[in-house]
């Protein structure tokens, strides 16, 4: 409903815009990426690729958290019979280990997510490409994804006021 509202809102700005600025005539079209990338073949793919990844990174999680699990019960049970220098060394390698954890977890959904747009990269410049030609074909002005609410194409013919309203506003 967010991306509608959108949408709507630079349709009636687009219209608005155009019937001032011009006698063209302005052609918009829409379309919805996600649903286009959700028919896709190679997204499946892909998917499996990602999915095996995850379970990758979190096969290795599991295995440090096991290991400091078992570190965690070894000081437990045994903390009361070892020396204080023993016990600050066992300490030691705990909280290390539990920021190794934690910077394994944050890197490891930084690493996820760029896999993610490696995979998914060719797919979108696919759609992109496929837009761009059907812009072209139909003569439009506009094309707006209706999935993110973004004009993702821009014909030749569409007026660009960039210049004229940092001048409105003193900006070189």
């Amino acid at each position: 409903m967010k991306n509608f509202f959108k949408v709507s809102l630079l349709l009636v700005a687009l219209f608005f815009v155009s019937g001032i600025a011009s006698a063209q005539t302005v052609k918009i079209a829409h379309v919805n990426t996600a649903e286009v990338l959700d028919a896709m073949p190679d997204k499946s793919k892909a998917e499996k690729k990602l999915e095996t990844y995850y379970n990758e990174l979190q096969e290795q999680l599991k295995t440090m958290y096991t290991e400091y699990q078992n570190k965690l019960q070894d000081y437990q049970a045994n903390a009361e019979t070892m020396s204080n220098l023993v016990k600050q060394s066992k300490e030691k390698e705990l909280v290390d280990l539990e920021s190794r954890i934690t910077a394994f977890q944050g890197n490891a959904e930084q690493e996820f997510e760029a896999k993610r747009g490696e995979l998914l990269a060719p797919l979108l410049e696919k759609i992109q490409n496929a837009i761009n030609t059907v812009g072209k074909e139909k003569g439009c002005t506009y094309i707006l994804d209706v999935a993110t609410g973004t004009a993702v194409y821009i014909g030749t013919d569409a007026m660009d006021v960039t210049k004229d309203v940092k001048a409105k506003l003193g900006i070189k």
